[in-house]
Formats: C-alpha cells, structure tokens, sequence
C-alpha cells in the first residue's frame, strides 16, 4: 500500500492558509497572505525537495490544484523546481473544474474517499498532498493519512482555515523534528494504531 503524505505549513495557532502569496486565499477575509515567506529558508526547500523524491503522484483540491497549476505548468523544462512539481501524476478532487489544467491530471468528482482508497491501493510511490484544507480534513477523518510533515511557523495568526480538523481522533508519534535558522520547525509525524 502506498504512503499518503500531507505537508503543511502551519502558524503556532494551527492555521495553514494561504502561506505562499499575498492574495493566494482571502476566504473568510484572511489578510495575512504570504505569511511564511519572512521565515523562508533554502534548507526548507531542501526538505521539500527530499519529500518528493520518494512521491510520483500529488492529491490535491481545486484550489490549491489551481493555484500549483497556475505556478508551475508554464514553468519550462530544465528549471529544477518546475521539473519536481510537474514530474508526478496529478490527482484533483473537484465537482466543479471542468478540464485539467495541468499535465498529467486526473480529476476525482464522485466517491473521493473510496477513491482515495483505492489510489493507495494502486502501485506507485508515495502520494503528497499540501493545501488543500477540506480535503486534508476529510482524509485525516476518515483514517487515510499515513504521515504528517509539518513545518511549524513561529507566529500566531489569529483566524484562518485549519490544517487539522476539529472532532477527528488520530493518533501520530513524532519520527523526527528539524529545527532551521528562522525559528521555523520541520515535525515528522507518522500514523499510529490505538
């Protein structure tokens, strides 16, 4: 069985919206967009690119599917961080996108979680998912994650959507931390039974 992997960027406060750009997600009147990008470090890159040699395929939601596309597709072949972003098969959950608009994409419109089920029971290498906030609930609720890496942010924000969900009880033993240079931490957290 495949591993599914979620990694999330997340404040002290365990919010995990819209990290990366200024107007990347406003839902709910969020107005602290780009948040991690004053602690950005290249050892975090590093990590993130470590994770992914051991993934062929990304599990994503509309909008943050949306928003990687948009970045990424129209990167050209050869730019390092494009070739691993667009390298593995992309999987979308969405009753609403009409056509992939990324390479390599299927899209996931009826029976998501027994869906997912059977994408973990498919061959392959692990599968990644980041973002993608209602998703990653619905996955961690019905017992589907095997892991989480989450890289820790050292500031509250105050509101905004949550990486983990409200109600879910999961059990997940700390594998590893990595502490980098701006106060960010790196936690390696795998699934547990009990």
């Amino acid at each position: 069985m495949r591993t599914l992997i979620v990694s999330e960027f997340v404040s002290l406060d365990g919010v995990m919206q819209a990290p990366g750009g200024q107007d990347e997600d406003r839902d709910g009147g969020f107005e602290y967009g780009g948040w991690t990008i004053p602690f950005w470090h290249d050892s975090i890159g590093e990590s993130f690119a470590t994770l992914m040699k051991d993934c062929d395929a990304l599990l994503l939601g509309r909008m943050t599917y949306v928003t990687h596309a948009e970045a990424f597709e129209p990167m050209p072949a050869g730019d390092p961080f494009g070739d691993m972003m667009n390298r593995p098969k992309k999987y979308v959950v969405s009753r609403t996108l009409t056509h992939p608009i990324w390479r390599d994409t299927t899209i996931i419109r009826e029976n998501v979680i027994d869906s997912i089920r059977a994408l973990k029971d498919a061959p392959g290498k692990n599968i990644l998912t980041d973002g993608s906030s209602q998703l990653v609930h619905a996955m961690i609720a019905s017992d589907l994650v095997d892991e989480l890496h989450l890289l820790l942010y050292p500031l509250i924000l105050g509101s905004g959507k949550r990486a983990l969900p409200n109600g879910a009880h999961r059990l997940f033993s700390l594998k590893s931390t990595t502490p980098y240079p701006t106060g960010v931490v790196g936690l390696h957290y795998v699934r547990t039974n009990g």
